[in-house]
C-alpha cells in the first residue's frame, strides 16, 4: 500500500479535491493525506460544490497544515504551486502537478479543474498498483 500527500499553498482546493478524489480510484488500496504550506482558514466553497456534485461531501474538511511527520509518513509527494515551501525528504517520489488554484473562481472552471484532477489521480493509482504488482512479482520471483 502506498501512502500518497497531496500538497499545495491554502490546502482549500487543489490537494483537498485530490485526496478526495484519489481515496475514491484507490479505493482502499492506497492511503492520501492533503496539507497545505500556508493553510486557509476554509476550504473554498466552490471546490465543496464542485466535489458535492460528484457525491464527495468536504463540507466537514478544513485546512491542514503540511509537517515534517506527514512528510515523511508519504511514499509519494504530489506538489501543486508550492515550489521550494515544500520540504524535500530524500526518498520519497515527487511528483509536480501544475495546476491553477480554485480560489475565487468560478464554478465552471471548478468543475473543469475536477475534470484533471479526476483524470489525474486515476493514473497516479494505476501507476501505483503496476508498481506494487511488479515488486510482488520481483519478490516471488526472487
Amino acid at each position: 500500500m502506498a501512502r500518497v500527500l497531496f500538497v499545495c499553498h491554502q490546502n482549500a482546493g487543489r490537494s483537498q479535491m485530490s485526496e478526495a478524489l484519489f481515496a475514491r480510484a484507490a479505493d482502499g488500496r492506497h492511503e492520501s493525506r492533503s496539507a497545505g504550506t500556508r493553510p486557509a482558514e476554509q476550504l473554498h466553497a466552490a471546490v465543496v460544490e464542485a466535489m458535492r456534485e460528484v457525491g464527495i461531501d468536504l463540507s466537514q474538511k478544513r485546512p491542514a497544515p503540511l509537517t515534517d511527520d506527514l512528510a515523511r509518513w508519504a511514499d509519494v509527494v504530489v506538489t501543486m504551486g508550492c515550489g521550494d515551501e515544500c520540504p524535500f525528504i530524500p526518498g520519497k517520489t515527487y511528483v509536480d502537478w501544475d495546476l491553477s488554484d480554485p480560489a475565487g473562481k468560478p464554478l465552471d472552471q471548478v468543475r473543469a479543474l475536477r475534470v484533471d484532477i479526476d483524470h489525474r489521480v486515476k493514473q497516479l493509482a494505476h501507476d501505483l498498483d503496476a508498481r506494487q504488482t511488479a515488486a510482488s512479482t520481483s519478490a516471488a520471483d526472487g
